[in-house]
């Protein structure tokens, strides 16, 4: 039997015309893109609704779960959890929604149990009810902090089960969700269900207005999904295709934004004088931007700087600055590295995931901005494989330090990638959240 949503209307028709008016306001900028550029044509007809009849029409299986994961990190999360519900209903019938194309990318190469993947729709009313008509799910599962209210509220008339997986509240989210909590505290009131990463998380969310006997915690899934994708045989066609063999010094600097580039390019120009054979493989946290590395590196004196697709095919031939411009090659290009930097963190961004270097058993350096990832800095920190560096001088000695001292730096290394391991577990424990919504055991 549905239940009635939880709401003030008013509220509601507030944020639709909130909603409205920036789409509208944004329109002339996604016309260009699309027209000019190209950009969003895969994605910008489904998040309107107009996903094709025949995608519904080919689901098959129940119970059907929909678990929404907007991008790449919440992909990341997501795919240990569809794994983990795989193999607990192999009949069920599991579909994923992303709301970026890079999410969906990685979707298709780290969801195989997936029954279908689709674009999350615009959460307008009559967009969410056209999907959820065709969808039909039984619950809906929410990666990490997406909460959309329309569809929620939706969800909630309907009598499907909202839960949050892998839940997480950032403190820059918690201070603008903290601002406007007697609107959340309504949209929360139609989950269900809340796992949550840490109890940080499940404070932060119960200070929003969600009720405490609805919210467990229960670990960060990406620990599952990073130890079970670690494998010799990635390492291997990396390595083969950077030229790198055993014992060669590598420097990876993983997630990068604009105003990394130049310290961490700075930084290797000063290593080269100690380890002249040492390469430098940058991964902009935004693949666009592998342009704008590149002209930087080349203006910085290293003329050979090279995009990493045009190694596809032919292998390095010994440039020594290597850009990333390929979704997807961070994780087995940090199986690589003597040491990494992992971006966000020299600027303001909050930080970038710092597990997946972990995960290969690599000592991770960072800048002072890690507030969304302050989990897993004080994990690496303990297993002493994690380390601040407030400015370029600081990473320059820690770069230094570390491919001075191999046999230390994978000592540390080894560390990190053992607290990885003893973490798992989590993506278990929330298939079964979700199952008990369901009324299975």
């Amino acid at each position: 039997m549905c239940q009635p949503a939880g709401g003030d209307p008013v509220m509601y028709l507030l944020y639709d015309l909130v909603l409205l008016t920036s789409l509208l306001l944004s329109s002339p900028y996604w016309a260009a893109q699309y027209l000019l550029r190209g950009k969003y044509r895969s994605s910008l007809l489904p998040k309107l609704g107009f996903t094709p009849d025949s995608f519904f029409a080919d689901l098959e299986g129940t119970p059907r779960v929909w678990i929404h994961a907007v991008s790449v990190g919440e992909v990341t999360a997501a795919a240990p959890i569809v794994a983990a519900l795989r193999r607990k209903i192999p009949g069920g019938c599991l579909v994923v929604s992303t709301g970026t194309e890079t999410g969906r990318e990685m979707a298709s190469r780290l969801i195989p149990e997936a029954d279908g993947l689709f674009y999350y729709p615009l959460d307008l009313p009559w967009i969410v009810r056209k999907t959820l008509d065709r969808l039909r799910p039984d619950c809906f599962a929410l990666t990490e902090t997406e909460l959309w209210p329309n569809l929620l509220r939706e969800c909630r008339r309907r009598g499907v089960a909202a839960v949050m997986v892998n839940g997480r509240i950032s403190p820059r989210s918690f201070s603008r969700y903290r601002a406007t909590r007697v609107f959340w505290r309504r949209v929360l009131g139609n989950v269900a269900a809340a796992g949550v990463i840490s109890p940080t998380d499940r404070d932060r969310l119960a200070s929003m207005g969600m009720d405490p006997g609805k919210i467990s915690v229960l670990g960060n899934a990406k620990f599952d999904g990073l130890a079970a994708k670690v494998s010799p045989g990635i390492r291997g066609e990396t390595a083969a295709l950077m030229r790198v063999a055993p014992g060669d010094p590598v420097l990876v600097a993983g997630s990068t934004h604009e105003g990394e580039e130049e310290a961490v390019l700075d930084v290797y120009g000063r290593v080269l004088a100690d380890r002249p054979d040492c390469l430098l493989i940058l991964v902009p946290r935004h693949v666009h931007r592998a342009e704008d590395v590149l002209a930087l590196a080349r203006r910085k004196g290293f003329d050979d700087a090279v995009a990493f697709s045009r190694l596809l095919g032919r292998g390095r031939r010994g440039e020594r600055v290597v850009v990333v411009d390929v979704i997807g090659e961070l994780f087995k290009v940090y199986s690589l590295a003597s040491v990494v930097f992992c971006g966000g963190s020299l600027v303001k961004r909050g930080g970038q995931n710092i597990l997946e270097a972990a995960a290969w058993g690599k000592v991770v350096l960072y800048g002072p901005s890690m507030e969304d990832f302050q989990q897993e800095k004080a994990l690496l920190e303990e297993a002493g494989a994690g380390r601040t560096v407030r400015d370029a001088e600081e990473l320059y000695g820690a770069v230094r330090s570390a491919l001075l001292s191999p046999d230390e730096t994978r000592r540390r290394g080894e560390a990190a990638r053992a607290a990885v391991a003893a973490n798992g577990g989590a993506a278990e424990r929330y298939a079964d959240l979700i199952l008990s919504r369901l009324g299975r055991p």
